[in-house]
């Protein structure tokens, strides 16, 4: 933005660009002029204003849901002395913010996509708490230092090491669903595949649904020629070539799909109705690509063929492979080792209490869904009081690894061929699961946090 002219500095207009980009960059602190070293709490309420969408577009930017982006855009209004009060979704936000003299000025502010990064989304919660501890006496300068310096923070991960991270994920996700060590080696290396090339084509904007087509093409392909390479060298069952699904799991929108229920569990229907809508156009688009692929590859799942392990093997067994899966989504979500971590322990406890009652109990698979969503909330409840780091990024890692991507494929896979009655049963207990997961969640918050558990 740049000033209109010399006698309108409060005027802002359009800095004509040629980019042929669709969606133009804000250049935030050309709206504070020659302020900057102004107190944030005595500047114009448009200043003010300013710097309270910054905050909410960031924390939106970084995968958190519309209740955690309101409430740290309420905590930053009160701290500068005006009310706020905001429309949120996916990747917009329309706001209006009202000073003690009854004047307002609104804005609406949007994003080019979304994503996830749940590094990002601590720094931010950690700023946050320190301007409302300081009581909001910053310069403009340092606010916009601090967010400069959080909004260029690089990747933490080269596109190889998030690609091993999609690798040991859907190994330990493949596991889980009944695969043995030849699924396990297969589905590591086209879900490492699938997920460098995915990030490739993010680095280059390239837009969401042609990004998951090509990566889960290309996961699935190489799942079955590493297959077959090891099928010409040691003599394994065809059945294993099943495992093929585990492969292309890398794509499952767990944080939408969590926050979604989250949101609309506080009213904010327009972020959560959004963000459902996005989670199910990607499982779409994914199960219907590797359905694609299958027909292509004369691929028909099946049941996994039994592992023969004791009870007690088994239980040790998910406990590590539940820790790979939650560590490796959390690495894909940009979250430093040690929150990986965190979340790892969280899910491997979570997700192994969920298949040993789904396993060994007459426990539905939906409510040993909801006891294992539960748990995962519990336990990062305790644990972020200790470590200090958002509930969101322990929680929805953690149970991402109990999504039923499984189901979801069979349910399109078996629509695809117009076996109807086969394509529900499976829909129906994909969606019986995803709806519990947030319950679960939801029943954690109501119950160690007073603040969501309380509307208004």
């Amino acid at each position: 933005m740049n000033k209109q002219d010399e006698n309108s500095s409060d005027v802002l207009t359009p800095v004509p660009t040629l980019s042929h980009h669709h969606h133009m960059r804000i250049r935030w602190k050309e709206f504070f002029n020659n302020e900057n070293d102004s107190l944030a709490k005595d500047v114009t309420l448009e200043q003010k204003s300013v710097i309270v969408g910054h905050i909410g577009l960031m924390l939106l930017s970084y995968g958190t849901g519309a209740w955690r982006v309101r409430s740290s855009m309420n905590t930053m209004a009160r701290a500068l002395g005006i009310t706020c009060s905001a429309d949120i979704g996916l990747v917009s936000l329309s706001y209006t913010c009202i000073d003690h003299d009854g004047k307002s000025f609104s804005q609406s502010l949007s994003l080019p996509t979304t994503g996830v990064n749940t590094t990002k989304l601590a720094k931010m919660e950690q700023f946050v708490s320190e301007f409302k501890a300081d009581g909001g006496n910053w310069t403009i300068s340092k606010i916009h230092n601090r967010l400069d310096k959080i909004s260029s923070m690089k990747a933490q991960y080269s596109p190889v090491q998030v690609a091993l991270a999609s690798g040991l994920a859907c190994g330990g996700f493949i596991f889980l669903l009944g695969g043995g060590i030849f699924e396990v080696i297969c589905a590591f290396l086209g879900a490492m595949c699938g997920q460098f090339v995915r990030r490739k084509m993010a680095d280059h904007k390239i837009t969401i649904l042609a990004n998951i087509a090509i990566a889960v093409t290309v996961a699935c392909c190489v799942y079955v020629a590493a297959f077959l390479i090891i099928r010409a060298i040691y003599p394994i069952s065809l059945r294993r070539l099943d495992g093929y699904i585990g492969a292309m799991l890398f794509v499952i929108p767990g944080f939408p799909f969590i926050t979604a229920g989250l949101d609309m569990s506080k009213l904010d229907m327009r972020s959560g109705l959004e963000r459902l809508t996005y989670a199910i156009m990607i499982i779409v688009v994914a199960t219907a690509v590797g359905w694609g692929v299958a027909l292509g590859l004369n691929l028909h799942p099946q049941d996994f063929l039994p592992l023969g392990l004791s009870p007690w093997l088994m239980t040790l067994l998910r406990l590590l492979a539940s820790f790979c899966g939650v560590f490796g989504f959390s690495i894909m979500f940009n979250s430093q080792p040690r929150m990986a971590a965190v979340a790892g322990i969280i899910g491997a406890f979570a997700n192994t209490l969920r298949l040993s009652l789904t396993d060994w109990t007459l426990v539905p698979p939906a409510v040993a869904a909801f006891v294992g969503a539960l748990l995962a909330g519990l336990l990062a409840s305790v644990i972020r009081k200790k470590v200090g780091y958002p509930r969101i990024a322990l929680t929805v890692p953690s149970i991402v690894i109990m999504v039923p991507g499984l189901y979801m494929y069979r349910a399109m896979f078996n629509l695809g061929l117009t076996s109807i009655n086969e394509g529900a049963l499976w829909g129906v207990k994909a969606i019986m699961i995803v709806l519990a997961l947030p319950l679960g969640l939801i029943t954690a918050r109501i119950i160690a946090d007073k603040d969501w558990r309380h509307a208004g």
